[in-house]
């Protein structure tokens, strides 16, 4: 009996982590865009926990790698989705694009379709063990949330937002599926050597949340994105 319950521990944080993206697709929807960030930012912390916890009680399982996988893009894909397309419906739109309005914030959800593209890759790809190639979704996710709840009153007073939103939907898109090389944060020891990169992000991600709080989150991912691109094996 106490075997079967330890077996279900990992499962059960994943399952905390498919909730919390439900919530925070439901308060995205309300237009309450910091409680959806605050529920997806949860989510990820279940995410980092359910495989810490399959390793520790060696309970790992083809179940809870699918089980995960669907936890994800709820909260990764759907959630950032569905705060992205509440925005496009308020902002700006020129007066030739004023009669998209009602259709174009649909075009968000193509976040969610590439984030299950993305995660239906990493179960399959072999090289991910160590690193990622392309854009992990909590990353993709945090960023966008963070860049809606940070900016969000300017870029509704933004007169190009518009642009500049779908272009970033289609950049964030690419960047999940692109066979672009980003470290991971995981140490295999915990000396300096082989893990610089790793440190020299970890130390600047504590003042760049000081001075911008939940703005910074979305320029620590780009800072992420950055370094892995300045060393592109830094994770393996």
């Amino acid at each position: 009996m106490a075997n079967i319950i330890v077996r279900q521990i990992p499962n059960s944080i994943t399952c905390c982590n498919l909730i919390c993206g439900c919530i925070a697709t439901t308060f995205a929807f309300e237009g309450k865009q910091q409680w959806a960030l605050a529920f997806i930012i949860l989510g990820a912390v279940f995410d980092f926990f359910d495989g810490m916890t399959a390793r520790l009680l060696n309970v790992s399982s083809p179940i809870g790698k699918e089980l995960d996988s669907l936890a994800d893009d709820v909260t990764f894909g759907v959630a950032p989705a569905t705060m992205v397309f509440t925005l496009l419906f308020q902002l700006p739109y020129p007066a030739a694009a004023e009669c998209l309005r009602g259709v174009l914030p649909y075009f968000a959800f193509i976040i969610a379709a590439f984030s299950a593209l993305r995660l239906a890759k990493f179960n399959l790809d072999t090289r991910q063990t160590t690193s990622f190639i392309g854009l992990p979704t909590p990353a993709n996710a945090l960023f966008c949330g963070s860049l809606i709840v940070g900016g969000g009153s300017r870029l509704t007073h933004f007169e190009y937002a518009l642009p500049v939103i779908i272009a970033l939907i289609l950049l964030s898109c690419w960047m999940l599926v692109a066979e672009i090389p980003l470290f991971a944060l995981k140490f295999k020891q915990w000396g300096w050597k082989g893990n610089e990169v790793k440190y020299i992000f970890l130390l600047t991600c504590i003042p760049i949340l000081a001075i911008m709080r939940l703005s910074g989150i979305a320029v620590i991912i780009v800072w992420y994105v950055i370094l892995s691109l300045w060393r592109p094996n830094s994770g393996k």
